[in-house]
């Protein structure tokens, strides 16, 4: 295991860290005050940072590492310090799965961020997708203590999820190119998403705005 790790350090996590900040860059909204939840050593928050000088980034974790990159403050893993609509966007960078139960953090996502959730997950899809989820947790997180509950959902368990806690999907991404060639084939397929969902009362409040302009 030891030697996996060495090459997922070398050739995997900062591949990895660029490109989902790069989308993740991509979607948040103009000015907006992030809240990173389980963000690590803080290197993505930095990266999403460095290309967007516009936003404020601070982040939140269960073990807070001395080197992040970004300030950190501890939580429980459940409950989000500030009130209702404290932040504009709260992202959740493959967070979720590590949770006893993802609704639970999401809730929380969901209520103190004002204009938008962004998520970064895994799919349960297709031939050996439990089996290769788990073997990138192994292989990525296990030497930091991270918990590993293996919580990985199907499409449809999402959606359910997004519908109760009336989140709009604005933007889905399933091609991320994560993992270079040929391990894309292996370590990508259909595993891996990315979504920006709104809370449905933010997205009338847009559509209100926008028919007050029309007329």
């Amino acid at each position: 295991m030891r030697h996996l790790e060495r090459v997922h350090q070398r050739f995997v996590r900062d591949r990895r860290a660029q490109v989902l900040a790069r989308h993740l860059a991509s979607l948040l909204p103009q000015g907006a005050r992030v809240l990173d939840v389980g963000c690590g050593d803080g290197q993505i928050a930095a990266l999403v940072k460095g290309w967007r000088d516009d936003i404020h980034i601070e982040g939140i974790d269960v073990l807070v590492r001395d080197d992040a990159a970004v300030p950190v403050q501890p939580f429980d893993g459940l409950t989000i310090a500030g009130d209702d609509n404290s932040f504009d966007v709260v992202t959740l960078v493959d967070v979720l799965h590590h949770t006893d139960d993802p609704r639970v953090l999401l809730t929380e996502a969901r209520r103190v961020a004002s204009q938008a959730v962004v998520i970064k997950d895994h799919l349960l899809e297709g031939i050996g997708a439990a089996q290769t989820l788990r073997w990138m947790d192994r292989v990525g997180n296990q030497r930091h203590g991270v918990h590993l509950p293996f919580n990985y959902w199907t499409r449809a368990q999402w959606q359910i999820a997004f519908s109760e806690l009336e989140l709009h999907v604005e933007h889905w991404i399933d091609r991320l190119g994560i993992y270079p060639w040929p391990t894309r084939h292996l370590l990508e397929r259909s595993l891996h998403f990315m979504a920006r969902c709104r809370p449905c009362e933010a997205v009338a409040r847009s559509s209100s705005v926008l028919a007050q302009t029309i007329e």
